[in-house]
């Protein structure tokens, strides 16, 4: 078995000690790899696979969040198929089989314990792409809130971030039919995420706040609050840019800067979705004669809910300068082969106009 994880923090909350216990109770020989960075990077991969192969692992157990896990899924697509994973994500092809991965989870964000996907860096190129294929799910996933008491606040704020993105995204789409059902669950969803999210703010060790959390974190990104509709993630599309471009950026605090903006440039084509979402989810105050104003505050009330949770909401925040715009929309641009898809087709010049929404 072949054990990955990131840092320290899996030491320090007592994951480590408990994981490694129980495997070899049960008479597992265990291989680690440990170092997995935010952002996962190829290299890292790489040195999973050799240590796969040279062992002749058959599980590969994930113990971290969204980076480790989906660290663990190249591995095993890597070293399943032969294929270096950055062809996948290039070439937008699917692996045809896989090692098995089972993950310890011990932060709620990414989803990517119950999802089909799986995002890798190219350090050398600086770019970010995501393989999407349904060998990608694990085959099992332990989720102990307890494991998320030690998570700063920041990283929880991420967190709630990108499980609240997950189904945003998959809410306010142009392409799907209408699915009442889907809606409410969806809605629920971000309701619940946004309480939650207050109160292990408040209090790291709130143990409901931090299991509603996981368990959103985990139903947010297995399609479930998207179904019926197709997703196209224009949102996360622009963000992996933008850690690609500066590594330190966290996923979640890229999202948080440019939901907002891409929300103000997008629901010109469909006011009446964005003012559902403000009135239902955000209490904003229906106005039927003018659903344009009732988005735009809907819109207004989620940047203010990402500044209480302490996440940033505009570029300046992460870095990232007007100088860096034409280069950063050109990348997003040549990254998806075209235009990105959303409400209207998000070309180089469209993406400069988000980032001007977010300065």
């Amino acid at each position: 078995m072949l054990l990955v994880y990131g840092g320290g923090s899996i030491k320090r909350n007592g994951a480590y000690d408990d994981v490694t216990a129980a495997l070899r109770e049960a008479g597992n020989e265990v291989i680690e790899l440990s170092g997995v960075t935010p952002n996962p990077r190829l290299d890292k991969v790489f040195e999973g696979v050799n240590l796969v192969r040279e062992h002749g692992v058959n599980l590969i157990l994930a113990v971290g969040g969204g980076s480790v896990i989906d660290s663990a899924k190249a591995i095993a697509m890597g070293a399943a198929t032969g294929r270096d994973p950055w062809e996948f994500a290039s070439t937008g092809t699917r692996p045809d089989k896989t090692l098995p991965v089972a993950t310890v989870l011990t932060l709620a964000a990414s989803g990517s314990e119950t999802s089909n996907s799986c995002v890798l860096t190219n350090e050398e190129t600086k770019e970010k792409r995501g393989i999407t294929s349904e060998t990608n799910r694990p085959v099992i996933s332990f989720l102990n809130p307890e494991n998320t008491f030690t998570v700063s606040k920041f990283q929880t704020g991420c967190g709630i971030v990108d499980i609240m993105m997950h189904t945003l995204e998959r809410y306010l789409t142009p392409e799907g039919g209408e699915s009442d059902l889907t809606d409410r669950i969806a809605e629920g969803l971000l309701i619940a995420t946004r309480d939650a999210g207050r109160r292990a703010i408040a209090d790291p060790r709130d143990y409901e706040a931090r299991a509603t959390l996981m368990w959103a974190g985990s139903v947010s990104h297995n399609d479930y609050t998207g179904c019926g509709r197709k997703r196209l993630f224009p949102v996360h599309k622009l963000e992996h840019e933008l850690s690609a471009f500066r590594d330190e950026i966290a996923h979640g605090a890229g999202l948080s800067v440019l939901f907002p903006a891409w929300a103000e440039h997008e629901m010109q084509y469909d006011y009446p979705r964005f003012a559902q979402f403000a009135n239902r989810v955000l209490g904003v105050e229906m106005d039927f004669e003018h659903p344009e104003r009732t988005a735009h505050e809907g819109i207004r009330t989620l940047r203010r809910f990402f500044e209480e949770i302490g996440m940033p909401t505009h570029l300046s925040q992460l870095g990232i300068k007007p100088e860096n715009y034409e280069k950063l929309a050109a990348n997003t641009v040549r990254t998806v082969n075209g235009p990105v898809k959303s409400y209207s087709p998000l070309d180089e010049k469209a993406i400069i106009e988000i980032y001007r929404l977010a300065e």
